[in-house]
């Protein structure tokens, strides 16, 4: 725990450090938003490449109070706190992903995303079907908590529905999180958006049904 705890931080601030250190570099005018058409909307100052950082702290430090929120609430043991830290852990990874992408567009002053090789829909939905798959992995180990996992109004009936929903929706992650890997790899931009979406809106719909009829059942 000591140990997971530790890359938490480190990845927490990460994104700080590195843009400290790349702003006295970056040009005095970066690009600060992209449109729909992936063409620069608006230029910014250089010191808006701290957004990434502080968004990163802000989420850093709220998972962690999820984290203790999920331990308070587990009668025995720390599994929910260990999955939450995991989970973390890898949303933070996506936001270290994008602070590099953000000071690449910023140094090369990109006006196109669609000239950069690697799209950013590509970038951050791969990343979440990561996270996805993590995810599908841990969620079998989650006692019943009102924070963190499958929770719908039947998968809370009892801890036997609960886990039963759990192993449910562990392997409906892992599956979807596999189709979104693939998605990012085949497509890009709209396509891509519009695909993981799709696939989003089916999983949330078959997982709410399937924790219904495990309640029905038992």
């Amino acid at each position: 725990m000591k140990t997971k705890k530790t890359v938490y931080y480190i990845l927490m601030y990460l994104p700080f450090i590195i843009v400290l250190i790349a702003l006295p570099y970056l040009p005095e005018k970066i690009p600060a938003h992209y449109g729909f058409n992936n063409q620069v909307d608006r230029w910014g100052n250089k010191y808006e490449a701290l957004l990434f950082p502080i968004i990163s702290l802000f989420m850093g430090y709220f998972l962690l109070g999820m984290a203790k929120l999920a331990a308070k609430r587990e009668e025995h043991g720390k599994n929910n706190k260990n999955v939450t830290i995991i989970l973390g852990i890898l949303m933070l990874v996506l936001f270290n992903a994008l602070n590099v992408y953000s000071l690449y567009t910023s140094f090369n002053k990109v006006e196109n995303l669609s000239s950069v090789s690697l799209d950013i829909g590509q970038l951050v939905f791969g990343i979440i079907g990561v996270l996805m798959i993590v995810t599908g992995n841990v969620m079998p180990k989650l006692r019943m908590n009102s924070t963190i996992g499958l929770r719908t109004h039947w998968s809370m009936k009892n801890e036997l529905i609960w886990k039963k929903c759990q192993h449910i929706g562990g392997i409906s992650f892992i599956i979807g999180g596999i189709i979104i890997i693939g998605i990012c790899i085949a497509m890009k931009g709209t396509s891509c958006l519009l695909s993981v979406l799709g696939v989003w809106a089916i999983l949330i719909v078959i997982d709410v049904f399937l924790t219904y009829i495990v309640a029905k059942r038992n």
